[in-house]
């Protein structure tokens, strides 16, 4: 059941995204504007795209998996389950599945994402 309040997303909704990997809308809409939160999934072995998001921080939080996180000028930094990755509007980032198994995170957009925001680098 969709509604406002309580919202349902359906594994079989996900979908490739050009930047890599696979990702689940959970919230990301009208009804609220100043957050969006998506599921990321990223197979073994995969890094994702060089990209940005303009004018929109994005913060990683680690479900399932490792890998490497890169952020801007910062080293590259490993990433595990708990870990939260906090990443600035218009700052470069790419992520790295270092694993065996599929590293999964919550991608959580203030304001929500639109795909205008995104700029592949």
């Amino acid at each position: 059941m969709n509604t406002p309040n309580f919202l349902s997303p359906r594994p079989e909704d996900e979908f490739y995204f050009q930047e890599g990997c696979h990702i689940l809308e959970c919230s990301n809409g009208v009804h609220d504007p100043a957050v969006s939160i998506a599921r990321a999934r990223v197979a073994p072995g995969v890094t994702t795209r060089w990209h940005q998001l303009r004018n929109t921080s994005e913060r990683y939080v680690i479900l399932e998996g490792i890998g490497r996180a890169e952020i801007g000028d910062l080293a590259p930094h490993d990433v595990r389950l708990g870990d939260m990755v906090l990443i600035p509007p218009s700052t470069r980032q790419r992520i790295t599945n270092t694993g065996t198994g599929d590293l999964v995170f919550l991608a959580v957009c203030t304001p929500r994402f639109e795909i205008r925001a995104y700029v592949e680098l």
